[in-house]
């Protein structure tokens, strides 16, 4: 039987506490290890400074510093193994196409139930680890 169930390193760059801490909470108890950033300056830190890989990396769109791709473009240059799923509340057919072409496995509109991240983040990782 295939492994059920993996942990994943996942770093949660969001800026509204509530949901970065409840996206947090819900992965954290389905046992996957979760690092928090509230922003891209601490994004980018927290990527240069981990001694281990994300294995995936949910990226709020909208930041205090940062509210274009230029994020994940610096996510994909310093964690090129991640999968990145990119969420955002601004979504428009110019941000998808963007996000992919920058290498977002998925982008993923806001709100969207916080329970449903596990599976969608376990099959994002399950097809992003061959890139």
């Amino acid at each position: 039987m295939p492994e059920k169930y993996r942990a994943l390193n996942v770093l949660v760059v969001e800026d509204e506490l509530l949901i970065r801490w409840s996206i947090a909470e819900t992965l954290e108890s389905c046992g996957h290890v979760v690092v928090q950033a509230e922003d891209a300056a601490t994004a980018v830190k927290r990527l240069r400074d981990s001694s281990s890989h994300f294995d995936v990396v949910l990226l709020d769109y909208r930041l205090p510093d940062s509210n274009d791709l230029q994020l994940l473009t610096s996510v994909r240059q310093l964690s090129p193994r991640s999968v990145v799923v990119l969420m955002t509340a601004y979504i428009t057919p110019e941000v998808v196409k963007g996000a992919l072409d920058l290498g977002a496995c998925r982008v993923i509109s806001k709100p969207f139930d916080v329970h449903e991240l596990e599976g969608l983040l376990l099959d994002a990782s399950k097809s992003g680890v061959s890139h």
